[in-house]
């Protein structure tokens, strides 16, 4: 038997901070080593955080990074275990992308990452090269401090492997694992039974069974360990790497780590014999023919032995179910996490949140309180880190911590509802019921006498008032009053933000919470600068329908039971009059329903659509149930509202990102905001196409069995609930 006990790691880095990243760094290895490993694997740009951004141009940064590579090797970090670590290197006028693969307090190679990541929310072809030399590894001259304190002047680069006494290693970087010819198919024909893959990879609904099965994909049908090693929190900006470190044998998982914690360091330990790696090839005719034709790829010799022999005291991994979260899990854990970072990394005091008694709003009061929850439960486990921020935070005194969520949110989470004339006792009341549950600071504000104060201002100043639409006014007038309330909410939630500390004699200042949804910043169904700006937005990247379904889930499993009252309660923005016979309401002032909006947005961007492209396929969809020209209505609808409020993307709240069809226009959905919102010869392409299907169908005699079947099926599925244009689609403008 060759028995090889195996590290990977979540790290909690935090881009450009040094102190923490090495900090960390060490503390993994010391875990690795006190439970007896021989490879310890960290992520991907490690050392310098992942998030780094167009600090990687900068020369401080590499400097840095070998630094602290020079203090990791000259102490007795590396001796007995092979780590990997990720920083960025300059060879000759190129910057990689590295792992940098160290054992006993030397450098054995390093390893360049060859296929980057660049779609989404990667640019790493901003900032580094891609290694292309597959023949051959190079000679890299070490810089002066490090190879004066290694004495080792230079070390091989490039693409290869480690041929180690009794085993071979090599690295897969992040990317590599996702492309069409990953190198870990070449590297096994060439023998290589241990393939570590340092990654930056972040948090997206749904995500995590395409990873996995990737992992088990690379192992299944060639044999192998597969170590994966991932970042783990809020490194700096609107992504949250959901960690999940994990090891696979020959397809089968046998060590996962949490995809959620607010733990700075998690080590997985795996124990594995490798001769059920060369059990499994040497079965497989296929990969003994293949091995016997390979590509050879260039590999170092290191004069190590990482296996023992049969020992009954090393007990091997098992098999494993994987472990997923549901997707309502995902939305309290991965944002409640994300803003806890956030919190303790920014140097607030807490979180002030317009709480409006709606779903978005009440979303992300949820949110804030499962944070809450967390660590109080994270303390009681024992974790010193959290304990620590948390006492800081909530400036507790006399050895006290948090040890009640309730009694935690109430130091640290202010929500106040901002209630007008055309707000519902319904709302007011829910807002306070929810704050009381997760046990916040609430607040009941009237704003009407400060709105009252700027109409008076106009009236002075141009001698006229305007109306809401219900009392006889024009929709540019509707559209006004609407907009400065929200407008006066934002204004007051940075005020109350700043002050409410130094009212309450706690020091520093409170995070503004925004509750915008990705479904309606696709629509642009906001006002430009109210209280969906803010400092950050924890759902900003969730759809409505998800959210609903997390209120549901939420107000069972965290124990706020109001929501399952908000959640059943129709969406309005409560910004207009409310008469007897008329209310508004969120779907029908957009013109479309929320259902409607996901199908746009995921056609818009996950499938590439223009105006003609998702007309057609929603033909295909939605053709038992509308006709071409209700299609193409609806089609044109959506893409006159989507671009005449694109101009409001540049400036939306930096959002936890969650989905794949978010139009945030920073790093993401990187599009014009000036549009020709009549899109003439797109839209006069769609009017070609009805007509020619409208004449198709009077041709072959068949309308009026799709009539008969469109109105057998009337109102299902989200379709024809609204009426396009009905309502005041331009609200928000």
């Amino acid at each position: 038997m060759r028995l090889l006990k195996t590290a990977t790691c979540n790290l909690n880095q935090w881009a450009m901070d040094f102190d923490c990243n090495l900090k960390n760094i060490k503390e993994s290895i010391a875990k690795a080593k006190e439970a007896g490993a021989v490879i310890r694997l960290g992520p991907e740009l490690e050392i310098t955080g992942y998030g780094c951004e167009d600090h990687f141009l900068e020369l401080d940064t590499v400097n840095h990074a070998w630094e602290c590579l020079k203090e990791l090797l000259v102490g007795d970090w590396t001796d007995g275990i092979l780590c990997s670590f990720g920083m960025p290197v300059i060879k000759g006028s190129e910057r990689y992308n590295c792992q940098i693969l160290c054992m006993n307090r030397k450098i054995i190679m390093i390893r360049p990452k060859m296929w980057l990541a660049n779609d989404g929310n990667y640019r790493e072809l901003r900032w580094f090269t891609a290694w292309k030399q597959r023949d051959q590894l190079v000679n890299f001259q070490l810089p002066k401090e490090i190879s004066e304190a290694l004495s080792q002047d230079s070390v091989p680069f490039g693409y290869g492997y480690i041929q180690f006494l009794d085993t071979a290693v090599a690295a897969e970087i992040c990317e590599e694992l996702f492309t069409p010819t990953p190198p870990h198919a070449e590297l096994a024909l060439n023998g290589v039974e241990v393939f570590m893959n340092a990654s930056g990879s972040h948090h997206q609904l749904r995500k995590l069974d395409i990873r996995l099965r990737a992992f088990i994909g690379a192992t299944h049908t060639r044999g192998g360990v597969y170590m994966y090693s991932n970042h783990q929190g809020c490194d700096g900006g609107r992504l949250y790497y959901d960690g999940c470190a994990s090891v696979v044998v020959n397809g089968d998982l046998v060590a996962q780590g949490s995809q959620f914690s607010l733990k700075d360091v998690e080590v997985v330990i795996a124990q594995i014999d490798l001769e059920a790696v060369a059990s499994l090839r040497g079965s497989i005719s296929s990969f003994q023919e293949q091995a016997s034709c390979k590509t050879r790829v260039p590999f170092v010799e290191a004069r190590y032995n990482l296996c023992q022999s049969f020992n009954l005291k090393m007990c091997l991994s098992s098999p494993l179910k994987i472990k997923y979260h549901s997707p309502e899990e995902e939305i309290a854990f991965g944002p409640g996490c994300w803003l806890w970072d956030y919190l303790r990394r920014s140097g607030a005091s807490g979180f002030l949140l317009p709480l409006s008694g709606g779903a978005d709003s009440s979303s992300v009061a949820a949110i804030v309180g499962c944070m809450c929850q967390l660590v109080v439960k994270e303390i009681a486990n024992g974790d010193e880190q959290v304990k620590a921020d948390a006492i800081r935070i909530g400036q507790y005194n006399d050895g006290q911590y948090p040890t009640d969520s309730r009694e935690f949110a109430k130091r640290i989470f202010y929500t106040v509802f901002m209630g007008s004339e055309n707000s519902s006792e319904a709302t007011k009341s829910r807002a306070k019921v929810l704050a009381d549950e997760i046990g916040a600071w609430h607040l009941d504000v009237s704003i009407d006498g400060v709105i009252s104060a700027l109409l008076s201002l106009f009236q002075t100043v141009t001698g006229k008032r305007p109306q809401y639409k219900v009392d006889g006014g024009s929709n540019s007038e509707n559209l006004g009053l609407q907009n400065i309330q929200a407008r006066i909410r934002m204004v007051l939630a940075f005020m109350f933000a700043s002050l409410l500390p130094w009212v309450h004699n706690k020091p520093g200042f409170y995070l503004v919470l925004g509750s915008s949804n990705v479904d309606e910043a696709l629509r642009g169904y906001l006002t430009k600068y109210d209280c969906s700006s803010a400092d950050i937005n924890p759902i900003g990247s969730i759809s409505k329908q998800d959210l609903r379904t997390f209120l549901q889930w939420a107000a069972t499993h965290l124990g706020y039971a109001s929501l399952a009252e908000i959640e059943a309660a129709p969406p309005t923005a409560e910004l207009e009059p409310i008469r007897s016979d008329y209310s508004q309401l969120d779907e029908v002032d957009m013109g479309m329903t929320y259902e409607e909006l996901s199908v746009y947005g995921r056609l818009r961007k996950i499938f590439r659509c223009g105006p003609i492209s998702m007309f057609k396929n929603l033909c295909y969809r939605w053709g038992a149930k509308l006709t071409p020209q209700e299609v193409a209505d609806k089609v044109k609808h959506f893409f006159k509202y989507y671009s005449i409020n694109r101009h409001k993307m540049t400036v939306l709240t930096p959002s936890y990102h969650a989905e794949s069809y978010s139009p945030e226009d920073n790093r993401f959905d990187l599009r014009q905001f000036l549009y020709n919102a009549r899109w003439p010869y797109q839209f006069r392409k769609i009017d070609d196409l009805v007509r020619e299907l409208d004449g198709d169908r009077v041709h072959l005699g068949e309308s009026s069995e799709l009539d008969k079947l469109r109105d057998a099926s009337q109102g299902g599925g989200g379709m024809g609930v609204v009426a396009a244009g009905s309502g005041n689609p331009n609200v928000g403008l």
